[in-house]
């Protein structure tokens, strides 16, 4: 979204993007958060209590799962090795140049981006100190907070899937369509939840988005020499 065909960053769309994010953040937390909270939460499919006869609450919560940030490290970790040793066995068991080659595998571009979108995420949340739903009060702040209570925004779901799966879109455009979509998917069901407020996504959406494109132009450049 904010990456060239050349591997260049848009710098002009990540100013206006950061604008229109945090204009919407704002808005969500003065306004729509708690109605669209109302619309998209089932309160009987809560993370904590959920509904397991609700088919819709288990693929949500599945989904909470699978798409924490253990899994994506785990994945992107495992790429990485799969693709070291096949680049060791492949060259008469050259660990060294494998070991060289490993800033040039998918794994490696994937990790990056989650690497990043992770670190922020977490330093933002003890920052902003936002109240999880389970409040009931989308103003409430709490700032430089350690309780995970009040570590709402940015999604930490959100953040880490858009910053993987938009990466595999880029590296993978035929399926672009899908990863995008899994992406939303996966915000808006942090709202159905109860885990999150809708400017909690919002924002977690715009750093994933923001992290894929930076590792991707970076590495593209270092690989490039």
């Amino acid at each position: 979204m904010f990456i060239r065909k050349d591997n260049t960053l848009k710098w002009k769309w990540i100013g206006w993007g950061a604008i229109i994010t945090l204009a919407l953040v704002l808005m969500g937390v003065l306004f729509f958060d708690k109605p669209l909270f109302d619309l998209i939460n089932n309160p009987s499919c809560n993370v904590n209590v959920p509904d397991k006869t609700n088919g819709l609450c288990v693929i949500a919560l599945l989904m909470g799962v699978i798409f924490n940030w253990k899994v994506w490290l785990a994945f992107s970790i495992l790429s990485v090795i799969v693709f070291f040793l096949y680049k060791a066995i492949t060259n008469e068991y050259d660990f060294r140049f494998a070991f060289v080659k490993i800033k040039n595998s998918y794994g490696f571009y994937i990790l990056s981006a989650i690497m990043m979108s992770g670190i922020i995420t977490k330093i933002l949340k003890i920052i902003i100190g936002r109240a999880r739903p389970i409040f009931a009060d989308p103003t409430l702040f709490n700032m430089f907070s350690q309780s995970h209570e009040f570590h709402s925004m940015p999604s930490g779901h959100t953040a880490l899937s858009f910053a993987g799966l938009v990466m595999i879109g880029m590296l993978f455009p035929r399926i672009k369509w899908f990863t995008w979509t899994l992406a939303i998917l996966i915000g808006v069901s942090r709202i159905y939840v109860g885990a999150h407020w809708g400017a909690d996504v919002i924002f977690g959406a715009f750093i994933g988005m923001l992290c894929a494109d930076f590792a991707k132009a970076v590495l593209k450049k270092i690989n490039s020499k």
